[in-house]
């Protein structure tokens, strides 16, 4: 046994690990199949990482999803925002990505918060 994994190697995964990653994965495909996609999409937002939170705000199909996922988006999305306040100013979605920014902007974060004046 080495001090440090090696990369070449093939990640070995336990059984029971395999076996309850395909359970979810039917369960979520038995899910958008019999159920309201868009419901399960937003969801599945929720537990989503931020590169999926922002594919989701830059191209998800409901508008819906779209929305939740921009207001998700934290400080690192700056640019993802940009982009979609951009590319849709005319429109709801344009609009949200703007109003995320600003709110983005405005926050002082923790210590601004508690160390006010």
């Amino acid at each position: 046994m080495g001090c440090c994994d090696d990369p070449t190697e093939p990640v070995k995964i336990n059984r029971g690990d395999l076996v309850q990653i395909q359970e979810q994965y039917g369960n979520l495909q038995r899910e958008l199949f019999t159920g309201d996609p868009e419901k399960v999409i937003l969801k599945e937002l929720h537990n989503a990482n931020t590169y999926l939170r922002e594919l989701a705000a830059l191209r998800a199909h409901f508008d819906s999803v779209r929305l939740q996922a921009i207001g998700m988006l934290e400080k690192d999305s700056k640019g993802v925002l940009e982009r979609v306040a951009e590319a849709e100013r005319d429109n709801e979605i344009g609009q949200a990505a703007k109003l995320r920014l600003e709110q983005i902007a405005s926050d002082k974060g923790l210590f601004g918060n508690l160390f006010k004046g």
